[in-house]
């Protein structure tokens, strides 16, 4: 299941000194992914749990948290195992997910094994399938939203390029997440995409996306403007 690990991240995880373990597989095929490795087989094999778990066993006391991202995490169906083996070791868990299983999202819950949750909204609903190149079932994107918005440690994000997604479309999900504690538009920079024409797409002013955030910063607890 994971094919990283970034042994250290003071960003990720608000709060915490984490770790991130990075998922193999993705349902969707953003453009403008950063890790392309992740959605399309390189070849890397996959870390064996018992190291990752040794791992974890040793950097405790120095780490307590770590995220989990992908690719998609919730694609595994042994997600909920995995994370309990890292649970009973004493860390806190953040977990990356693009909202395509609700299903999974409220097991997680249920069963107490995520502590914050991070979910990344591409687009405005309708405009969903042209961004991610796969056909969405976006009641399931709608669901998401509203099981993380009521979960009490949660946030959003946005990555924006400008050929997909117009400051329209960024004021669009903005308000579909009205209400929810953080909110982040995160610049698109083309260093490294699954796509490589991206990598000659313009991307947005960093000021012209802080224009942006602070024009929607009464509809979050939080809302501010990173880099991808």
């Amino acid at each position: 299941m994971v094919k990283g690990i970034q042994k250290l991240t003071l960003i990720d995880y608000p709060g915490k000194v984490a770790c991130t373990l990075f998922t193999f597989g993705c349902n969707f095929r953003c453009p403008y992914c950063h890790n392309p490795e992740l959605v399309v087989d390189d070849g890397t094999p996959p870390i064996p749990e018992a190291e990752i778990l040794a791992f974890l066993r040793e950097r405790k006391g120095f780490l307590d948290g770590v995220c989990i991202t992908g690719g998609e995490p919730t694609l595994h169906n042994d997600l909920p195992e995995f994370i309990r083996r890292i649970k009973e070791i004493g860390y806190s868990v953040k977990l990356d997910t693009n909202g395509t299983n609700p299903n999974m999202l409220k097991i997680l819950i249920k069963e107490k094994l995520v502590d914050y949750i991070a979910m990344d909204v591409k687009a405005p609903l309708e405009k969903y399938d042209n961004v991610v190149k796969v056909k969405v079932d976006v009641n399931k994107i709608i669901e998401s939203i509203e099981i993380v918005k009521g979960f009490p440690e949660h946030e959003f994000r946005t990555t924006v390029v400008p050929e997909l997604l117009s400051i329209e479309d960024i004021l669009a999900i903005a308000d579909r997440l009205k209400g929810a504690k953080r909110f982040f538009i995160q610049q698109f920079k083309p260093s490294k995409t699954l796509d490589k024409e991206f990598l000659k797409k313009q991307a947005y002013l960093f000021e012209d996306l802080k224009k942006i955030c602070d024009e929607i910063k009464t509809f979050f607890g939080i809302c501010g403007v990173r880099n991808v």
